[in-house]
């Protein structure tokens, strides 16, 4: 929950401006730098002195190597929640995003775009869990005899996510059989949830005595593999390279334990989870995030759905002074755009 802060207007501009510089230069800023960008007809003293009240606040901090004066995770969290203009995008960026999601995308095609294009306008890291994809829907299943007891196995999934899997079966099939098996898992299959169909096909192949019963079975190995049941959760990034240009993620060691997150991504996951309940765009700021490696990071994400139901978080992922106001709009814009492409799809 956000501390309650009693700041005048003058403080209120005061610690915008300086929010807004030290997002654009990443410098302390002073008060005469502060005076002539908010163009407050006050002394510098008055300035010190609404600027050491901030820092009382815990809104600013005052690093020992300068007199100036930069922004506490406090600080942006309070911009964030109160002082903020989050602007429009551009044309240009508009154009982008919209052009990433064309109708002739598959669904993993839209989610790859969507991470990428999200690093290419901001300028930060791309991000996208593939967490909650939306149940699988089997449309076709065939079957082709490759002789050596191996089968090929044809899926189509969902609108045309096509998947080719070899499996190993326990003796050779005439294609006689192989058209049976095809036809006796597309009885249960096509058209519906794969997970659905799936525990309601495990009880039945119990109860028959069909010769094809055993490729019936390793089919199924092959299918939950592609459908990703039970798998681990997924996280796509794109753009990592782009933290390289914010000296306060330069450094070395930082810069490898926050790939090692990256690599790793099962803190981002959880992490991102948290976004699931949110009506539109959360950020974690620093320490917000509840860990270490990201306490000079904030992340940015929101929610994105299929036939209403929550199905993945997109983001970004960049240093704390990112410019809020325009990145906020690109990630809400990304996952409304994401969502309206997922559901037109047939």
């Amino acid at each position: 929950m956000t501390e309650k802060y009693e700041l005048d207007e003058r403080a209120q501009l005061l610690l915008r401006q300086l929010i807004m510089s030290y997002t654009r230069d990443a410098q302390p800023v002073g008060s005469k730098n502060l005076a002539e960008l908010s163009g407050l007809d006050v002394s510098s003293a008055t300035i010190r002195n609404i600027m050491a009240r901030l820092e009382d606040m815990g809104l600013v901090d005052s690093p020992h190597t300068s007199a100036g004066r930069i922004p506490t995770e406090a600080g942006y969290r309070f911009f964030i929640d109160s002082l903020l203009e989050v602007g429009d995008l551009t044309q240009s960026a508009q154009d982008a995003i919209s052009s990433s999601f064309s109708r002739d995308k598959t669904s993993g095609d839209l989610i790859h775009s969507a991470s990428e294009i999200l690093s290419r306008v901001t300028h930060l890291t791309g991000i996208i869990t593939l967490s909650h994809t939306a149940p699988a829907e089997i449309r076709h299943i065939e079957f082709m005899k490759l002789g050596d007891r191996r089968v090929l196995v044809i899926l189509v999934i969902n609108k045309d996510d096509v998947h080719n899997k070899v499996i190993q079966v326990d003796r050779d099939y005439s294609e006689l059989e192989l058209q049976q098996a095809a036809q006796t898992l597309s009885r249960y299959l096509i058209g519906q949830s794969f997970e659905h169909a799936r525990t309601q096909l495990l009880d039945e192949l119990s109860e028959l005595r069909s010769n094809v019963n055993n490729i019936m079975q390793a089919v199924l190995l092959a299918m939950e593999e592609v459908c990703s049941l039970n798998a681990h959760d997924d996280l796509l990034t794109s753009g990592e390279s782009n933290l390289l240009q914010y000296a306060e993620l330069s450094d070395i060691n930082k810069l490898r334990e926050l790939f090692n997150v990256f690599n790793d991504k099962t803190d981002l996951l959880k992490l991102l989870d948290g976004c699931t309940t949110a009506e539109g765009v959360e950020i974690f700021i620093g320490s917000e995030s509840g860990y270490s490696v990201l306490s000079d990071c904030s992340v940015v994400g929101a929610p994105y759905h299929v036939k209403g139901e929550i199905v993945g978080v997109l983001g970004v992922i960049g240093p704390t002074r990112i410019a809020y106001e325009h990145v906020i709009p690109v990630v809400d814009v990304t996952a409304k755009l994401l969502t309206s492409a997922l559901n037109s799809q047939k």
